[in-house]
């Protein structure tokens, strides 16, 4: 199965159970967000911006050291609270023997809190690398951050979730889900970036980017 038919029953699990004032809201964000005219994300040509992160185990990793060993597969996703991001991310996990192959690196990169971080990965049983982007900053550099409007931080919390608290931070503020191929020079060779957060880049579309890489001379 694609993941884009698991996350579209996943949308319609959403839509039956959460509260019509709670979905209604997110959708309407969305729907803003793709109509306000802003170009979201780096684009396919441009530098990737080098960054250091810590992982769960309080490790720092450096995307260009990352790059020395092979190119790099960057997705920024919302949270482990989100089940869009897991199905997501199972699929990559399910995929990276595959990607390894053809010597490609996955770092996913949340602006959840390291412990949360380390539970995510253990729930899930991930070993690809999961990176805390405290505050938001990496995700800035990729023009992929954004606050949240009031309307919509009133009904994460009518349905149980604070950001603020979640990302040990004082700013309403998530990643879109974005996507980037990086090659080891640092070039992004593919980008996806959605502010509909239902929709991923389909592990298959990585896995024929990284087979390009691998041909070119």
């Amino acid at each position: 199965m694609a993941v884009q038919d698991e996350l579209d029953q996943a949308k319609e699990g959403f839509i039956a159970k959460a509260p019509e004032e709670v979905y209604s809201q997110v959708f309407r964000h969305i729907k803003e967000q793709q109509g306000s005219g802003i170009v979201f994300g780096l684009k396919e040509g441009n530098k990737a911006p080098d960054f250091t992160l810590t992982n769960p185990l309080d490790e720092q990793v450096n995307l260009y050291d990352e790059l020395a060993k092979g190119p790099v597969v960057l997705t920024f996703y919302r949270g482990s609270w989100c089940p869009f991001c897991n199905i997501q991310l199972r699929a990559y996990q399910q995929s990276l023997p595959d990607m390894e192959k053809l010597g490609g690196r996955l770092i996913a990169v949340s602006l959840q809190s390291p412990d949360n971080s380390l539970s995510h990965k253990e729930k899930e049983n991930l070993t690809i690398q999961v990176l805390s982007d405290l505050n938001g900053r990496v995700a800035e550099s990729y023009r992929v951050l954004y606050e949240l409007p009031d309307y919509l931080q009133d009904a994460f919390s009518n349905f149980g979730l604070d950001l603020t608290v979640f990302n040990r931070t004082d700013r309403w503020i998530l990643p879109l889900a974005a996507t980037f191929v990086i090659d080891k020079e640092g070039i992004i060779r593919r980008a996806y970036v959605n502010p509909d957060f239902m929709k991923r880049m389909e592990p298959q579309e990585i896995i024929d980017e990284l087979k390009k890489l691998q041909v070119e001379p």
